[in-house]
């Protein structure tokens, strides 16, 4: 299995490199001149200050000599500095930011994990009653609403009408007077809203892909015979018929990896909370191609390392994977 993860990670690095090459082609065919921002809104910019601007940043080179120059940097870990005011170095200010985005998206995948799973599989195995009925209208209610809609009624109900929570930010005024118990009950509560709403449409999609599954997971000939050997139901069900379910649902969790960063870029920016997907955003807007580049690759990686976890979870459900990858490795 060593050898199989290490085969993997050494194919990762051509596909990056692609991923890359692709990403710096598409960022620099967009129209505009990113010093446009600076010079333009300065009526005592020159030409030559625009000119020094583009050497400064390396722009006035061939877009292969500077992708190469990019490439170099890349390879050990340097991506340059921000093209904002602040000229900040982008891996400085990415570290900065990476923990809040990834623990308000590991928070939200875990809700997500817990709810979904118990939920489809209770829907598939009372199909057709109560249960099921009940739980697919409600499911389907906050996948097919929209969450920035949802996190503004949020915030109005539980932070301006009834004043239970917090309405923007990640901590409060005076949370560094505060002790560790209630600085931990300032970042719950800040947090509350933004992981819950977040959570709502991974939830009915996991939990309806997962019934699904379950569904013709139960019609199937080994179950019965299963049964027939005398096992009780919840073994059949949980064993053998939830274990053959999982199977694809890992696939979908393996692909939603990359919306850790892209996926916060909504709820970051209602709520003010200062992460990775808030400041790509901005990033963006201002045509910061170092710090662009950066947080695609940043995305590029947690896609393939996606891609990597559902295959290694592949073989830890399927047996016949598991010994597959043993083959190879």
């Amino acid at each position: 299995m060593l050898k199989y993860t290490a085969k993997r990670l050494i194919m990762m690095i051509p596909t990056l490199i692609g991923i890359t090459m692709i990403s710096f082609l598409v960022i620099h065919l967009a129209p505009g001149d990113p010093t446009d921002l600076v010079t333009d809104l300065n009526p005592q910019a020159s030409q030559s200050a625009k000119k020094k601007l583009n050497e400064l940043y390396g722009l006035d080179k061939p877009l292969p000599v500077q992708y190469w120059n990019w490439l170099k940097n890349m390879a050990v870990l340097d991506f340059g500095r921000s093209m904002a005011t602040d000229r900040r170095p982008v891996r400085e200010k990415i570290l900065e930011r990476l923990p809040v985005t990834l623990g308000l998206n590991v928070l939200s995948m875990g809700i997500i994990i817990l709810i979904s799973l118990p939920l489809g599989l209770l829907a598939a195995v009372k199909a057709g009653g109560w249960f099921d009925r009940t739980s697919t209208v409600i499911v389907f209610i906050f996948f097919a609403a929209p969450s920035f809609w949802v996190a503004l009624l949020g915030m109005w109900l539980f932070g301006v009408k009834l004043g239970w929570l917090p309405t923007s930010g990640l901590k409060s005024l005076n949370y560094n007077d505060l002790d560790f118990f209630h600085r931990l009950i300032d970042l719950s509560k800040h947090l509350f809203m933004p992981v819950l709403i977040s959570s709502l449409g991974g939830l009915a999609g996991l939990s309806r892909y997962l019934r699904s599954n379950m569904l013709e997971i139960i019609r199937q000939d080994f179950l019965t015979t299963a049964r027939a050997k005398g096992l009780s139901e919840p073994i059949v069900i949980c064993k053998h018929a939830l274990r053959n379910a999982l199977i694809p649902v890992v696939t979908i969790l393996g692909l939603s990896v990359p919306g850790l960063v892209g996926g916060s870029v909504i709820m970051e920016s209602i709520y003010a909370i200062p992460g990775l997907g808030q400041l790509f955003y901005v990033a963006v807007m201002g045509r910061d191609y170092p710090l662009v580049m950066g947080g695609l690759v940043i995305g590029a990686v947690l896609t393939l390392f996606g891609n990597l976890l559902a295959d290694l979870s592949y073989a830890l459900i399927d047996p016949r994977v598991r010994d597959e990858a043993f083959k190879v490795g």
